[in-house]
C-alpha cells in the first residue's frame, strides 16, 4: 500500500478524473470494476481515501494533473516554454489551485497545488493509479517542454529495444512517467493506467458492466491491456509481476 498524506513533488501525477455527462452511470461502471465507493462531490474512494474523480462536463478522456507547490508560477513556466493556459490558475474550494494547459506537442494537463487535499491518497497498488505517460506523434517537443517546466532528467529504456519511450525523472530520480513517442498517434494525450490485482478479472468485469477492452500484453513490467468504458473513455490497466 502507497498512502500519500502531503503534497508530491513538482511534477509528479498527483490527480486523475474524468469528465462525464451521467456521472451516476459512470460511478456504476467504475464502482463495478474496481470496487471504488463514491462522495458527495463525486469523488471516487478505495478504503475510504479518494483516488480519483468524476465529474460533470464534456466528455474528452482522463486528465492527469501535476504537482506543483506553486501553480501560479509554474503556469508562466508552461507559457514561457511554448505551451498554452487552457484555464488559468484558479481556487477550487479549499482544496486547492489548479490549472490546465497544452503542452507544445497537444497534449492536455492540469496542475495542481494542494492545500487541504493532495490529489489522490491511495496510489501504486491495486485499483489505485500506479502511472502516467504522454503518447505523442512528437516526442521531441513534448521531452523539451516537460524537462523545462518541472526540472525532469529524460532516460531512456533498455528494457523496450526499439520502442521511442524516454522515462521522466524528478530531480530526485524519481521516474514519475514517461513519454511513448508514437508516430501514428491521432492525437497526443496523457494516458492513465491503473494497477489491478488480475488483469484478466478486471477486463471481465468491465465487460460485464457495458465496457470493451483490448488484448492483454505481456511486457517487461506486467499483464496490460486498454480498457474502454460505456462512453467511449479510454484508460490502461496492469497487474505488475
Amino acid at each position: 500500500m502507497s498512502q500519500v498524506d502531503h503534497n508530491q513533488p513538482l511534477g509528479t501525477p498527483t490527480w486523475i478524473d474524468l469528465p462525464v455527462a451521467d456521472v451516476a452511470a459512470a460511478q456504476a461502471f467504475y464502482g463495478a470494476v474496481f470496487g471504488w465507493t463514491f462522495g458527495e462531490t463525486g469523488v471516487c474512494l478505495l478504503r475510504g481515501l479518494p483516488v480519483a474523480g468524476l465529474r460533470q462536463g464534456e466528455g474528452r478522456g482522463w486528465d492527469v494533473h501535476l504537482a506543483t507547490d506553486d501553480c501560479d508560477g509554474t503556469a508562466k513556466r508552461v507559457v514561457a516554454a511554448g505551451g498554452t493556459l487552457l484555464t488559468p490558475p484558479h481556487d477550487v474550494a479549499d482544496l486547492g489551485r489548479a490549472a490546465f494547459a497544452l503542452d507544445p506537442a497537444g497534449g492536455r494537463f492540469g496542475l495542481w497545488q494542494g492545500r487541504t487535499s493532495p490529489g489522490c491518497r491511495v496510489v501504486n497498488e491495486p485499483d489505485a493509479l500506479v502511472r502516467n505517460d504522454l503518447v505523442t506523434a512528437r516526442p521531441e517537443a513534448a521531452r523539451a517542454f516537460y524537462a523545462t517546466v518541472f526540472d525532469f532528467t529524460l532516460d531512456g529504456n533498455e528494457d523496450m529495444p526499439g520502442v521511442d519511450f524516454t522515462f521522466l525523472r524528478r530531480p530526485d530520480g524519481h521516474e514519475v512517467g514517461g513519454i511513448h513517442g508514437e508516430p501514428g498517434a491521432p492525437a497526443t494525450a496523457w494516458v492513465t493506467m491503473m494497477e489491478v490485482a488480475d488483469t484478466d478479472a478486471t477486463l471481465a468485469r468491465a465487460a460485464a458492466a457495458g465496457g470493451t477492452s483490448s488484448t492483454v500484453d505481456e511486457t517487461p513490467y506486467g499483464r496490460s491491456a486498454a480498457l474502454t468504458d460505456p462512453f467511449g473513455n479510454e484508460l490502461w490497466v496492469i497487474a505488475r509481476y
